[in-house]
């Protein structure tokens, strides 16, 4: 199909809907790189324009991404709900906007969107989100209740969990149990205790799960933890009888880039069976802990659609949510500015994708954090940081990544810290996940309200951290 739309007396052709996508885009470098962005914001504004009238069932006819060649694709066509589609099928995309900000109005929102989330592709929840303003994103993000569970409960209305991140170059275990110790004492770590390790050596990743379980064992405390090693070494260290909680990939939008992660749905679903197969969970048997990050399949040389056209990276990072939703994750989040300025280029574009991903992966039925994060390259700051925090709290993010000091000295990038956890549950009256917070409140380190109290690091029961060898 050809789009054309007038502006002013200016006539612009799309030649097929993967262009009209990638026009209508709000600008990104990636999208640049790729050379299929907008070339001027009169063309990006008539895309848009012309995606609002595109009806949402011709993203079930007009494939982005061919299903012949791509699992993804088969993936989202095999399982599309048409029975809960009659619902919204009359709809266009513009008309889908109006519909999802109609609804968010409403007492029985939460509701109203989970009958519909498995009748959305990812390419509609995409289309749909390039023509809302931010305000939007928010707005609709804030009214979905998507909950996952394992030794604590993700999601619930009013909390946001964090990721405790003790990353260190070597895999010190003092420098690890130094830096869990400083997120424990401010209430961090209720969504994973997650190391990235500096080696991915079945050994090196042994180690550190009995350490991180010791830890686990010797507070009681309702934690998860992971060792984000690839999913092949973890599926090979729970056959050895490891202590393993949550099993981590990091997953993308296209078979291509997938198989550059070395996985395919096939090995994400055995993971998946065999995490589950272990029964570690309390409250829930969520066990998978997924990342994404938009530019991941333009960096693996895997982003190109049907007529060999570029498909823009927001859309491609949405596929990815298609992989995460049929593996029933208790964690997934997108590390939004981790991969650079080529993706994304400064605060502006890194804030906007931050939106984009969690409305998206929210309306898809997803726990969705996001890891608030830029590399020092990138024309971005933590007052950049500071805002989509902010943001990310109102519109209900499950969960954020925090590290000391909003430094990762192994991975080299600025993320959260500890600190900022603080500030979002405080500024916006949130609380921890809720075992975690009585877990907190029993040490005597939160009042009734879920607040973190000052303790004295000396006199804390988790002073033996300190010590760790």
């Amino acid at each position: 199909m050809r789009f054309t739309q007038t502006i002013s007396g200016t006539s612009y052709e799309f030649d097929g809907l993967v262009e009209l996508m990638a026009k209508a885009t709000p600008r990104r470098s990636g999208d640049e790189l790729a050379g299929c962005a907008a070339t001027s914001d009169a063309e990006r504004a008539a895309a848009a324009w012309q995606l609002a009238d595109v009806p949402l069932s011709s993203f079930l006819e007009d494939l982005l991404v061919p299903y012949e060649s791509d699992e993804v694709t088969r993936l989202i066509v095999d399982t599309h709900d048409r029975a809960a589609f009659t619902e919204i099928s009359h709809l266009t995309v513009g008309g889908f906007r109006d519909w999802l900000l109609e609804i968010s109005t409403r007492s029985d929102a939460a509701e109203r969107i989970a009958r519909i989330s498995p009748a959305v592709t990812p390419e509609m929840a995409a289309a749909t989100s390039k023509i809302m303003r931010n305000q939007d994103l928010i707005l609709v993000a804030s009214v979905i209740r998507v909950t996952s569970a394992f030794r604590t409960t993700i999601g619930l209305p009013g909390r946001i969990a964090t990721r405790l991140q003790p990353n260190h170059p070597t895999d010190d275990p003092r420098g690890i149990a130094a830096a869990t110790l400083d997120g424990l004492l401010m209430g961090c770590g209720d969504a994973v205790i997650g190391i990235n390790p500096a080696s991915d050596s079945p050994q090196a990743t042994t180690d550190l799960l009995h350490m991180l379980d010791e830890i686990r064992q010797r507070f009681e405390i309702p934690m998860q933890s992971c060792v984000l090693s690839h999913i092949t070494t973890t599926v090979d260290l729970i056959g050895q009888g490891v202590p393993v909680d949550l099993v981590f990939q990091s997953i993308a939008g296209t078979e291509g880039a997938n198989a550059g992660f070395g996985v395919n749905l096939s090995i994400l679903r055995e993971a998946n069976e065999a995490g589950r197969s272990l029964r570690r969970g309390t409250v829930g048997d969520n066990v998978m802990y997924l990342e994404t990050g938009q530019g991941s399949a333009l960096s693996a040389g895997a982003h190109l659609g049907t007529g060999g056209k570029a498909v823009d990276q927001q859309t491609l990072e949405t596929r990815a949510y298609a992989v995460a939703r049929a593996l029933d994750p208790l964690l997934i989040n997108t590390v939004v500015g981790f991969i650079g300025p080529e993706y994304l280029f400064d605060g502006k574009q890194i804030i906007r994708a931050g939106l984009e991903d969690h409305f998206c992966g929210k309306l898809l039925g997803l726990p969705m954090g996001v890891d608030v994060c830029y590399t020092n390259h990138a024309e971005a700051d933590q007052d950049d940081m500071d805002t989509l925090l902010t943001l990310l709290g109102v519109a209900g993010a499950a969960f954020v990544i925090a590290v000391p000091g909003a430094d990762d000295v192994m991975l080299g990038y600025q993320s959260l810290a500890f600190h900022d956890a603080l500030y979002v549950r405080q500024a916006l009256r949130l609380r921890p996940a809720p075992e975690f917070e009585a877990w907190l409140a029993r040490l005597g380190m939160c009042d009734a309200d879920g607040r973190i109290l000052p303790v004295d690091p000396a006199t804390s029961p988790l002073l033996p951290l300190a010590a760790c060898r």
